[in-house]
């Protein structure tokens, strides 16, 4: 091309082609398609499985809908279930997950904003110590959990679910290294020269600064407990204490018990695809934060 010339948007599509970014690699592509069909097939499996009747589940395909639309029928069989019990259920498993996220989220927003921001003996070892504990799987510690809390008393209570739960090794890791690079240590320096307080520098600037991170450690604390079996499994033993989880798996008891058991496997369907619903809605309404959080905080000096 003569200097001074100026290309033609032909010349300009042509040069994009050839670029190296532009250029999409097929595998690649076919593996993301293979990954979004791993999660939402699932769940479209879940949705139109909810609108059959027992029969239906079993003599229709399964992604496609049965003779009749039984949705809202089944969402009262739902409903009228022992009197309520699915209300019960979800009303514990909102108390447990929303006290164990709130929890989880200060202690960790604490713990590591001071990892990230003070000097102290043993700082190195603890966090170690705390990293260590995310290897450990959550079975191992389910016996102690029980032993401990049985001693003290509180098991079958809901404190048995959400104070172990409010213990997030992750998520103490997760906000150190946020804080690390969201908080500036020349506007910490600032504050104290101003003479606020540590306590006053930790709310007024710390948490305001940190708040993406903290969403981010809410939501996978609030997924977590809200999907948690195997502790309210040995921690419980009433029936009116159950989540969503462990009062399904009940339903789904009833369903394969036999000797008279009433078939109810499209109630627990409906259940488990009602109870679903306010985690995409919990999801879709602090997205913004999760995906610009850990990217802020990743680029901030």
């Amino acid at each position: 091309m003569i200097a001074g010339t100026v290309p033609t948007s032909r010349q300009i599509l042509r040069n994009r082609r050839r670029h190296p970014r532009d250029r999409r690699s097929l595998l690649l592509t076919a593996l993301v398609w293979l990954g979004v069909a791993y999660f939402l097939l699932p769940l479209l499996w879940l949705a139109i499985a909810s609108t059959k009747d027992n029969a239906d589940l079993f003599t229709t395909f399964g992604f496609a809908f049965g003779d009749e639309f039984n949705f809202f029928n089944n969402i009262v069989d739902l409903l009228e279930f022992r009197d309520g019990a699915f209300w019960r259920w979800t009303g514990n498993t909102i108390l447990y997950a929303g006290a164990s996220a709130v929890g989880a989220t200060a202690l960790a927003t604490a713990a590591g904003y001071a990892f990230a921001k003070f000097e102290f003996p043993g700082r190195r070892f603890i966090f170690s110590a705390i990293l260590g504990s995310i290897m450990i799987p959550a079975t191992a510690l389910a016996l102690p959990t029980y032993l401990v809390f049985s001693s003290l008393g509180m098991v079958n209570t809901p404190w048995a679910i959400i104070i172990p739960s409010i213990v997030s090794p992750f998520g103490v890791y997760l906000m150190r290294v946020y804080a690390e690079d969201s908080v500036p240590n020349s506007l910490i320096e600032a504050a104290r020269i101003d003479g606020a307080s540590e306590v006053r520098i930790f709310f007024s600037i710390g948490v305001r600064l940190m708040v993406p991170g903290m969403v981010t450690v809410f939501l996978f604390s609030l997924v977590g407990v809200w999907n948690n079996f195997f502790l309210p499994l040995i921690m419980l033993s009433s029936s009116d204490l159950y989540p969503l989880t462990v009062g399904l798996a009940q339903l789904q008891a009833l369903s394969t018990g036999g000797g008279g058991s009433t078939a109810v496997f499209s109630t627990v369907i409906t259940g488990s695809f009602i109870s679903i619903v306010p985690l995409v809605v919990a999801f879709l309404f602090l997205q913004r934060y999760w995906e610009s959080g850990l990217a802020d905080g990743s680029t901030k000096e």
